[in-house]
């Protein structure tokens, strides 16, 4: 039997905020066998990890900042807020190995992956689904170290973490103590069952151009004209102001960039990636890989549709379960940070949309600058994404 727990406070101060969590933590009845935590930038890590240790010591604990605090069923926790989520399943296997990512990301990657394995006393197991949580900038390294031992056969769903203002604060949290470039790999082999969904709320609008040179993150020409130009003739302007350089993160979050990854039926399914900075020439940055020769859809999205994904990704994930929605304990969700900031005062609609549709069961969830999930049966980075993760009982 899976039982998941959910623990929140909020504070500027980590000594009053994990004091809190310590009163809430001592009403818990039931042995946890893993751990989530995500917190604002501003606490310091130290206390959390050395909290987790002393509270819940052996227990497997992966996790890290997270754009302006974290979620849960009671609602948006808001800036200094810590979200913490305890699974309980004493006849499952759970496991989180760590590692920084120097060098080589995607070895560094694999080695995460065996490291927690063999913690979860399962080497050379197929896990039920992989949880990942990583600095950003390497995540299709870190997911094709991931690859090299599991395929696809098993969802990798994670988040890149996040700091408040895209100022290189972000840290990540396993086991170990906390990082600022390194990868935590979490294993899961659940006796309840575990499902998951992962989708963007972002429709084509009907444009669309062959990126004709591009260097990894950096797109340099669309159709052979700048990219910068292409996509500000796309978004209707809106970064004609910012066209000689600039960071424009906030002004395209509403008007990302789409790959299709394929379809169901005749319905097109797309990665979504946002669009960050201008550079020299016209050229163009982004928070994911786009190769020469691939087809980009100009996308639009807006307040209400961000909102209304939240709640169809709640429903996907809880509806997969084996026994279904009824079956339900609890769950993870990743939102991305950017729709985060763009749906602004109305983040409050967000987690009550999860809650309901996770028929009020606990849950915490965490804001990211980058989200890793599968698309129709393939391991993926994108931006701007939502994803769910459903724990049956």
């Amino acid at each position: 039997m899976v039982s998941v727990h959910s623990i929140s406070a909020r504070a500027t101060d980590t000594v009053i905020a994990v004091r809190a969590l310590e009163q809430e933590a001592a009403k818990l009845d039931v042995a946890a066998s893993f751990l989530c935590v995500f917190y604002d930038e501003i606490h310091d890590d130290r206390l959390i990890h050395d909290f987790l240790a002393t509270r819940f010591p052996g227990v497997p604990v992966l996790g890290g900042t997270s754009c302006g605090g974290a979620m849960s069923e009671k609602g948006l926790g808001g800036d200094g807020s810590i979200g913490l989520l305890a699974v309980a399943d004493p006849d499952g296997e759970y496991g989180v190995g760590t590692a920084e990512l120097t060098g080589d990301a995607a070895s560094a990657a694999e080695h995460a992956l065996h490291l927690a394995l063999e913690r979860a006393g399962c080497p050379g197991e197929l896990p039920e689904l992989i949880w990942i949580y990583q600095a950003p900038g390497q995540e299709e390294q870190v997911i094709a170290g991931l690859r090299r031992v599991v395929g696809d056969r098993c969802p990798i769903i994670g988040g890149s973490a996040a700091d408040n203002a895209v100022a290189g604060h972000w840290r990540q949290l396993g086991p170990e103590g906390p990082m600022t470039n390194g990868v935590v790999v979490g294993v899961l082999f659940s006796s309840g069952g575990i499902s998951c969904a992962f989708q963007g709320g972002y429709a084509p609008t009907g444009t669309s151009g062959i990126v004709t040179q591009s260097s990894g993150r950096t797109i340099l020409t669309i159709d052979g004209e700048p990219a910068a130009e292409v996509y500000n003739r796309w978004s209707g302007g809106k970064i004609s102001h910012k066209l000689a350089g600039g960071n424009i993160l906030t002004d395209t979050t509403m008007f990302p960039l789409g790959i299709e990854v394929g379809r169901i039926g005749d319905v097109p399914q797309y990665l979504v990636i946002h669009p960050e900075q201008i550079l020299e020439n016209g050229a163009m940055s982004t928070f994911a890989n786009v190769g020469e020769g691939c087809c980009l859809f100009a996308m639009r999205g807006d307040r209400a549709h961000l909102i209304e994904r939240a709640r169809k990704v709640a429903t996907a994930a809880a509806a997969a379960l084996p026994g279904g929605p009824k079956s339900l304990a609890g769950g993870l969700v990743v939102y991305c940070a950017g729709c985060r900031l763009a749906v602004g005062e109305e983040m409050d609609q967000v987690s009550a949309a999860i809650s309901e549709n996770f028929g009020g069961m606990p849950f915490v969830g965490c804001f990211t600058f980058g989200e890793q999930g599968q698309v129709l049966g393939s391991n993926a980075h994108g931006n701007l994404m939502i994803s769910a993760i459903a724990f049956g009982r």
